[in-house]
């Protein structure tokens, strides 16, 4: 992805219809630890992949009498997947046009993609979404699957965890659907219609990690005790404390996907659970 010339000619040779861009570090953390390396995928190749595609769109042009296929009615349309560490958690709920003001290194870049994103075509959209879950390849892939190592610890070693900052997870396969709609919006004939700029999509649960640990014990019916709700804020770079968004721009469209958290922690952490 920090290959920029390779990734001009995928996208001059390929000519995709739709791209939808979720690469990114994700981890606060590990972005304080070298922003600069970070800022070259959140930013620099959000930037690339945006002109890439305004470039397509600038250079297709609609014949005469020509009807219109799929292909044709996207002619290099762009999703970004951004975030909502975009807001300082300080004034929930947030809507689509509430000032973003971040934290730390990763909400700055993210938000920075964004502005790259829309800058270069104002018909693109960007999804700002919440923290993840969903079926994943090793345990500390999500930070919340990683959870569950705490509280399967056989040991059952004392442990603090966050009680204090406020999220609404959700599953990957929602996230999924919900792109999934958006671009099947952006195929109407009516360009009035047609999907553009910033929407917002998060789980309707909210949770601190101890409540989710709390959800996942009754999942499996494991004991938490040895787990203490800690009402302070989690160590490493800044998170904000409440970053609940509004939806109701994805409500109007008729799109919304929410699985239950209890439901599909314990769906993709059955397979740990059994090992």
């Amino acid at each position: 992805m920090t290959d920029t010339a390779s990734m001009k000619s995928f996208i001059t040779e390929e000519k995709p219809d739709f791209l939808i861009h979720s690469a990114a570090q994700r981890f606060p953390d590990k972005m304080q630890e070298n922003p600069e390396q970070a800022r070259l995928l959140n930013v620099e190749a959000t930037k690339v992949l945006a002109e890439s595609m305004s470039k397509l769109s600038h250079d297709f042009q609609i014949k005469p009498n020509q009807r219109l296929n799929f292909s044709d009615q996207l002619g290099g349309k762009m999703l970004y997947i951004s975030t909502d560490y975009v807001f300082d958690g300080k004034s929930p709920p947030y809507t689509h046009e509430s000032l973003p003001n971040p934290l730390n290194d990763y909400g700055i870049s993210k938000l920075a993609g964004e502005k790259a994103v829309l800058k270069e075509n104002s018909d693109n959209l960007i999804l700002r979404i919440p923290i993840l879950y969903g079926d994943v390849t090793y345990i500390d892939e999500s930070a919340v699957t990683t959870l569950y190592k705490k509280l399967a610890d056989p040991t059952k070693k004392a442990t603090e965890m966050s009680d204090y900052e406020i999220r609404r997870p959700s599953h990957v396969s929602d996230i999924a659907s919900i792109v999934h709609d958006l671009i099947n919006l952006c195929c109407k004939s009516d360009p009035l219609q047609v999907p553009k700029g910033v929407y917002q999509w998060c789980g309707t649960e909210a949770m601190t990690k101890y409540d989710m640990i709390k959800s996942m014990s009754e999942a499996f019916d494991l004991d938490h005790s040895h787990i203490k709700g800690v009402k302070e804020p989690s160590p490493g770079a800044a998170r904000p404390y409440d970053t609940t968004m509004v939806t109701t721009r994805l409500l109007d469209l008729g799109i919304q996907h929410h699985t239950p958290f209890k439901v599909g922690i314990k769906a993709c952490l059955e397979k740990w659970h059994n090992k």
